[in-house]
């Protein structure tokens, strides 16, 4: 069973659509909230990330990886497979 991904997005961003393609690309199915209007959920996202105001903002298992690029990076380090295995 792969670990719980979750991914806060604004349907604008190409770096959301970049992230949940390469999640999508790897089998993997996101909970995705999208903050295009703030509200809640945006202010969860903000707490969740140590204040990070930017999207994509991405969780698995949990924790925190940061943006696009850092799951970009996990993905070419092949850290990503053993993060969503957990």
């Amino acid at each position: 069973m792969l670990a719980k991904v979750e991914i806060y997005t604004k349907d604008w961003c190409p770096y959301c659509v970049r992230a949940k393609r390469l999640l999508a690309d790897s089998g993997v199915d996101v909970v995705e909230y999208a903050i295009d209007r703030g509200g809640e959920k945006r202010g969860e996202m903000i707490d969740r990330s140590g204040g990070r105001t930017t999207v994509p903002q991405i969780f698995i298992g949990g924790r925190h990886i940061g943006g696009c690029d850092d799951l970009m990076d996990l993905h070419a380090s092949g850290k990503l497979a053993g993060l969503l295995a957990a």
